[in-house]
Formats: structure tokens, sequence, C-alpha cells
């Protein structure tokens, strides 16, 4: 009955009485009534159903003043409530006994205005985030204890059993239990993670706090063992054979899992461009342990000099990665290109291919910008001009359809041999790796295309279209800092965004912040099994194929290629099923590496700054808060000038063009503003870096 009742509420605007309710289940008897009211009052009770004081019952969901998310809580303890549209301010005398990340249920209690979020406190934990606790073992006058990463609101009981199986200094990582004893959290140690004097402690602890772990299960370790290490004469069989092209490889100079190689002839007029993606799906087979442990996993994580794979090197560094000279498994996307840059016809094949050379950015750069020819690249050279040309003519020609030129800054963490931040440099793009990309966004697009012609389910990388108010918001922040948008832009599309991010006409270091506010504007993308396009790419059709090594998604899409086309199975019904799941995963689990990567960079660049406390440095403002600005450097290190230490006047935050306003003498700090600064502090445990003006 309960699940009745739920779906009459569901389909209600208003809150209904115990009689309306009773009418629309056709209940008359009065046992039946009575049984219906008590069924209410358990829905009330699990807070599934509210009871107004007029006793009318309406879903909480339904509620304007009742809001259900997933709770952000912060370093101060204060928290928010994650919404699509504006969160949820909730200080942290009304977190209650949640915790960062559990889905829970909120009441507002103060609506927002327009300089303050809405407030609320949590009426309830809902779930619980299933939140990996980070921290390091200590020994006090009473014996061991655990200290947390992260400040927590409520006292952790861990049992004398599982201090007992623990040493001093070791780092573990703790789970919360469900049951609550005065006022504290009963919690157990999930995991042994390394030792606080390891190397690369801090890496392996906040990849463990985000639940990305470096060591395999038994299962796969067990499975590794049938993995071949070269090609057996059944491998070529039913594969179209590449070994006398003219293929090869380029990547960074440290990369060893290559899982995509290049080629290019020109026949007929057009541009034939070879991308051969290894083929990780013959080797990872569906629902195998190595299946299930990659798809838990969702993606390699790439922090600071360490990386934590999706598979073990055995398949990441060997078998599956494209190295040079050595016979390899691929599928090939072989897509005839015209002068325009349009794919006017190609073919998706099972293919094996022999890597020429292993090339890296750097040689590649040398030919293409400066046309210097390193050793061992002379025969390439003028494959490698034209693969350039061609790029230009792709990128062009997707900028023409309104594609976004995001090609924000990313910092490069230069460690020494015992994992220590030694210098931060901003990673550079040249042409090479533009080439790539480039090439890989093609593929990408054919393979999509391929899919939706041919009424398939796949998976896709989405990116929706960004929320008109959202884009005004920003267009409103760069108006009144000098940044004059002309034009209306209430139909919002490639092209208008295009145009609009042209008007700004930036360079430098102000280029970054702004493109990175402007990205803030727009949704994330995601993975979709339902087709919308993807808006920053200006594509209708678009999936992720070209990295089956590192990402789940392209590892389940080469096997969808497989199954509908090389093999041409009746699986459709049985993969569409798990599809929805698939994409949820892997969407939730790149948010998670990225987050890991931002706090591994965070850490290292305080870490880094530890040795520069009391030097000068010219940096740029890169965010405005009530309680600061923020400075980000030309190495893009970022740090906080406190308000506190604005003591030249009494400064008044404004929310809507983020500038902080002097009082008395009008002054006026804005996003842009360069500014001399002095390092004051840094601290690689929290991961904090803080300045003060340089007078």
């Amino acid at each position: 009955m309960k699940e009745k009742i739920v779906e009459i509420l569901q389909n209600e605007y208003d809150a209904l009485d115990l009689f309306s309710i009773s009418d629309k289940m056709g209940i008359s008897s009065s046992e039946d009534l009575e049984r219906l009211q008590n069924y209410l009052y358990e829905l009330v009770d699990e807070l599934v159903v509210y009871q107004t004081k007029k006793n009318k019952y309406i879903l909480y969901e339904k509620c304007p003043n009742f809001k259900k998310g997933t709770i952000q809580i912060k370093d101060s303890g204060n928290a928010f409530l994650l919404q699509d549209d504006d969160d949820i301010f909730i200080s942290k005398k009304n977190i209650g006994f949640s915790l960062d990340s559990d889905y829970v249920l909120v009441e507002v209690i103060k609506p927002k205005t327009k300089t303050e979020k809405a407030e609320g406190r949590v009426i309830k934990v809902l779930k619980r985030g299933d939140k990996n606790i980070v921290g390091t073992i200590i020994r006090t006058k009473k014996g061991l204890k655990f200290l947390p990463k992260e400040k927590l609101n409520n006292e952790l009981v861990i049992s004398e059993y599982d201090y007992a199986h623990v040493v001093e200094g070791e780092i573990v990582v703790v789970k919360i239990d469900d049951s609550i004893s005065k006022g504290k959290f009963n919690a157990h140690i999930e995991k042994h993670i390394c030792h606080k004097d390891d190397a690369n402690e801090d890496i392996l602890t906040i990849a463990a706090k985000h639940d990305i772990f470096a060591d395999f299960s038994d299962e796969v370790i067990e499975e590794l063992k049938t993995v071949p290490v070269s090609l057996s004469e059944s491998d070529y069989v039913s594969r179209v054979d590449l070994r006398d092209k003219v293929i090869f490889t380029i990547d960074g100079d440290d990369t060893k899992d290559i899982d995509d190689a290049i080629s290019l002839e020109e026949k007929d007029g057009l541009y034939v461009l070879g991308v051969h993606i290894a083929d990780v799906s013959y080797y990872v087979k569906y629902n195998s342990p190595l299946d299930k442990d990659a798809y838990a996993r969702g993606t390699s994580s790439y922090l600071a000099n360490s990386v934590i794979p999706m598979l073990p090197h055995q398949l990441s560094n060997g078998i599956c990665s494209l190295n040079e000279l050595e016979d390899r498994c691929a599928i090939s996307c072989e897509m005839r290109i015209n002068d325009k840059g349009k794919v006017v016809d190609y073919d998706i094949y099972p293919s094996v291919i022999k890597s020429r050379k292993k090339m890296t950015y750097n040689n590649v750069n040398e030919i293409l910008m400066n046309n210097i020819i390193p050793e061992g690249y002379g025969e390439f050279a003028s494959t490698l001009k034209k693969m350039n040309n061609l790029a230009h003519i792709i990128r062009n020609e997707r900028m023409l359809r309104g594609a976004s030129d995001f090609d924000v800054a990313e910092a490069k963490i230069i460690c020494d041999e015992n994992g220590k931040a030694i210098d931060i440099k901003k990673r550079e793009r040249f042409d090479g790796e533009k080439m790539i990309e480039d090439f890989m966004v093609a593929a990408n697009e054919t393979v999509a295309k391929h899919f939706i012609n041919n009424d398939k389910p796949g998976i896709y990388r989405v990116h929706d279209v960004p929320r008109p108010e959202k884009i005004q918001t920003f267009i409103n922040f760069c108006n009144a800092n000098g940044k004059k948008i002309k034009g209306k832009f209430t139909n919002i599309n490639p092209h208008t965004f295009q145009k609009l991010l042209a008007q700004l006409k930036l360079e430098g270091s102000e280029e970054i912040i702004y493109k990175s506010l402007a990205i803030r504007s727009m949704p994330k993308a995601y993975y979709s099994y339902e087709n919308i396009g993807h808006f920053g790419l200006a594509s209708r059709n678009y999936t992720h194929f070209t990295s089956p090594i590192r990402r789940y998604p392209d590892l389940f899409t080469h096997r969808l290629i497989h199954e509908f086309f090389f093999s041409n199975n009746n699986t459709e019904n049985e993969f569409a099923s798990v599809l929805p799941d698939v994409c949820k995963q892997s969407s939730d689990r790149e948010v998670k590496a990225v987050e890991a990567e931002r706090e591994v960079v965070k850490v290292k660049m305080a870490e880094y700054m530890e040795n520069h406390v009391g030097e000068t440095f010219v940096g740029m403002i890169s965010g405005v808060q009530e309680f600061g600005i923020f400075i980000q450097l030309y190495n893009l290190v970022e740090g906080l000038i406190n308000i506190v230490d604005l003591d030249d006047d009494y400064y008044i935050y404004e929310e809507e063009t983020m500038r902080l306003i002097g009082k008395k003498k009008k002054h006026i700090y804005k996003i842009g503003d360069e500014l001399k600064v002095k390092c004051v502090s840094a601290n690689k445990f929290d991961g904090t870096v803080d300045f003060i003006l340089d007078k």
C-alpha cells in the first residue's frame, strides 16, 4: 500500500488529505481507512511524506522548503547542498550527523536573497555517501588513535581489535558504520594504504580519499597469468594486416601506455587519415575479473609524477600498448577527408599494426615549428608536415561550425626521485599536441556517427547547452569588469557562444582566468546512452573511442563495436540494458579522478612554495570572495590574500561582479588585476598558500 500512496502523491501537485487519498485508492471501509492512516504515519516517520499543519500530505521532494541532494562539507566545517541551480548553504551547527558526500534531506530555513544563498539544515541522512575517511594512526597517552586528514564534526569510535592490527604512523582508510552512539560515529578500519614516511605518501593518501587504489585484486592477478605477451597465429585471423603501412605514435617523453597510432595517405584528391587504437577489449573479456576491476576504477589517474592505472601494467604497458616495432591488435578508423576538413567516407575494422616509431611531442614540434629534424625522424618529416596541414584544416572546419576554444592551461609538477615538488611549469601545447587532439576528435565523431547511422545502442560523450541565466551572469560579470559584451545572447548555440568569447579579446594570464570563468558557466560533459550532442565541440555525435587503456567508456565502446559490427552478435538488448549503469559509473569515476588530480596539484603547489616563503612574485587576481582575493602566479600556483591583510580600508564584497570595494578610498580589487605579492606561508598538508601585498 505504501508504494501506491507514493505513486498517488507523485502525480499530485498539491497536498492531499486522508479522504482525498482514500478516494483515489478506492478505499471505503473504516478498517482500510485506519490502515491507510497508519501507513501515512509510517511514511511521515520515514521522511518520505510531509504532513502539513492542516493534516494534508505531500512528498518531501514536492515541498518548496525541503530539498534532497548530496552534501559537500568544506574545510571550515560549513557545507553546501549541491543542487542543479543554486546550492544551499548549511552552517556546521546544522549539519547534524551527515558526512561529506552523503545524500540528505534538508529543510530550507532562510530563503535566497540577492546577496546570499538560501540556508538550510539537515533533517535526515537518506543514504551514506560511502566516502573514504583517510588518516594516520598516532600514539597518545591512552594508546593508538586514528587522526583523520579532514575535519569531522563528530568523533569516530574504532574498536580495540582494529587498533591491534595497525602500527603508529600507518595511513589507513576508515569507513563509517550505520550505528551512532552518544553523538559519535562507530567506524572500522577498512584498508591499509602506506606509512607516513613512505615516498609519495601524500599522493597515495589523496588517491585513497577519492577511492582510487593502486593494488589489484587476487582474482585480477590470477587472470593476468593467462594474458599473452605477444601475438599468436590466431590473433591475425579476421584482421586487416596493416604492418606494411607507415604507422607511428606520438606521445609524451615518459609515456608507456600507448593506445593510439596514426597514418596518412593521399588518394583520389582526398586525405586518408588512419587512427589506429589498441584493441583492449580483445584481451579484457566482458565480466571477467579484469573487466569488473576496470569498471570499478573507471579511468587511470594521473597524479603529479605518479600514474594509478585502470589496467595492470602487463596490459597497459605490454600487450595492449602500441609499442614500437611490435605487432599489436587494433581497431582502425580510416577516414577519407576532403580539403574542407569534412569526413566524406570512412571504414572501421579490426587490424594488426606495427608502429614504425615511438615519437615524442618535443621532437615532432621541432619538425613542425622549427623545421629541425631530430635524429631518426628524417623519413617521417614529410608525412608529419602533411598531417599538421590536415590538422589545421580539420580544426578550422570545427571552428566554422561553432566549436569553442577551451585550451585551458594546466600546471606541470616536476618532482625529484622522492616525489617532492621541485618545480612547477605551465604545461605547453604546441602543434604536435593539437594535431593528435584534432585527429582523435575526428575519430571519436566518426565512430559516434557510425553507431547513430546503424541505429545501435552506444555510449556518447555529451555536453548540454548552457542555461541562459548562467551565460547572462557571466556577461554581467564581464561588463562590470570592463570587458564589454555587445549583442543579445538569449538563443544560446555554439556559434553565439563562440562569438561571445571572441569579443573578450584576451591574452596571457587574463585569458586563462576568463576562460576558466566561462567554463564554469557551462554544464559539465558526461557519458550518456542518449545522444544529445556536444555543445563545446559543436558536434552532433561524439563518443570516446581513442583511449581504451585509460578510460572504461572507450573500452566498452570497443566491445560494442566488436559485438555489433565485427561479429554481428544478437546482443543489442543485453548491452542496451547495462549502458545506463556503465555511463553513470564512468561519469562518477571521472569526477573522482579529476577531484584527486586537482587536490594533488594543490598539495604539490603548496609543497613547492614552502621553499619560497618570503619571496615576491607578480600574479593576477583569479578569484574574489568576501574573505579575500585569490592570486594566480604565472606558473599557475594559486594562493590567498586574506581580507584582514587588506588593512588600508574596509572592503565590501560585491557578489554579482566578484569585486572587493574599499568603503572609504573606493579602491577596487577585481579579477584580472595584476598585483605584486609576497608569499608569507605555505602548508602542503592542507594545500594552502598565503600571500600579502608587496607594498
